[in-house]
């Protein structure tokens, strides 16, 4: 397992940061430079249900349907049993910070999908909890990535400015979103 030094994760972050900037002309392929045009994959576990998906997401130019339903339902809110379909621009931004990272041990979820109802029973249980959180919108996910530091993927995804990052310190994940870039 490759160490992530400051000075990998700076280099990882412009590289990050300028092929987005590049690629912010091209709308909502905003990460199709960062990744390439090869094929697109991830690997994630959830912590919840014991389930994982391991597999290509986005081949050939877009997305492939039926991955993108497995990870929906992997995703989904195990309090209701309830899934709903992410919104794909997450997965890229997951796929992107592993690829950054040089990771290839992939991502344990502890929180995809929510339900308004799940929301709001966590918001009452914990101020960190927003009322309007992208979860609620499938745009979100609180994640680790085995055996990885999560200051410093924090650190790297906020770099990239593709959206919502949350350094969950104490817990040991970061919160993901492919909404508008901020950092908390």
């Amino acid at each position: 397992m490759p160490a992530f030094g400051r000075r990998g994760l700076l280099r990882s972050a412009l590289a990050a940061g300028a092929a987005l900037v590049g690629a912010a002309a091209g709308g909502g392929e905003a990460l199709a430079l960062a990744t390439g045009g090869e094929p697109r994959s991830l690997t994630i576990h959830r912590l919840q249900t014991n389930e994982s998906f391991d597999g290509v997401y986005w081949r050939d130019g877009r997305y492939d349907r039926e991955a993108l339903r497995r990870l929906d339902w992997v995703l989904r809110d195990p309090a209701r049993d309830e899934a709903t379909p992410m919104d794909p621009r997450l997965f890229d931004v997951l796929h992107t910070v592993a690829r950054q990272m040089e990771a290839s041990e992939g991502f344990e979820v502890i929180s995809g999908y929510r339900s308004p109802e799940t929301n709001e029973a966590r918001a009452r249980e914990s101020r960190r909890v927003s009322r309007a959180s992208l979860h609620m919108s499938g745009m979100a996910a609180d994640v680790r990535l085995i055996g990885r530091d999560s200051f410093g993927m924090a650190r790297l995804a906020a770099g990239m400015q593709v959206g919502g990052v949350g350094l969950y310190r104490r817990d040991g994940f970061v919160h993901l979103d492919c909404g508008p870039a901020r950092r908390w």
